[in-house]
């Protein structure tokens, strides 16, 4: 069983941050992580996943996701793990705006 989680970092670029606002588009990135998980499974049979991604407002070491992949061999669980949080950050329709002190952006969206 290999696990990752992804916490609220404190910092981001030398700027401190407030608070991050999670937002997504829930039928289709619901759809999009079972579709992660059947990819796994096909690429790296036998292994299973399972995917957790907040929406709302978190703190800075609040968890924002977790995941985490069985399989009989770790080298398995380990590539489907790595394999899920990338697919995730690039195709699933969660959306990240971050608060500083002297304002805010979407990521992805600005500088």
């Amino acid at each position: 069983l290999v696990t990752f989680s992804g916490a609220v970092r404190n910092q981001t670029k030398g700027r401190r941050v407030l608070r991050l606002e999670y937002e997504a588009y829930a039928p289709m990135a619901e759809a999009k992580l079972a579709e992660i998980g059947q990819e796994v499974a096909s690429r790296w049979p036998g292994t299973r996943l399972a995917i957790m991604h907040r929406v709302g407002t978190l703190l800075p070491g609040e968890l924002a996701v977790v995941i985490a992949a069985s399989a009989a061999h770790r080298q398995e669980a380990f590539r489907g793990c790595e394999h899920a949080i990338e697919r995730l950050k690039q195709d699933v329709p969660i959306w990240k705006k971050e608060f500083f002190e002297d304002g805010e952006v979407w990521v992805g969206l600005g500088p």
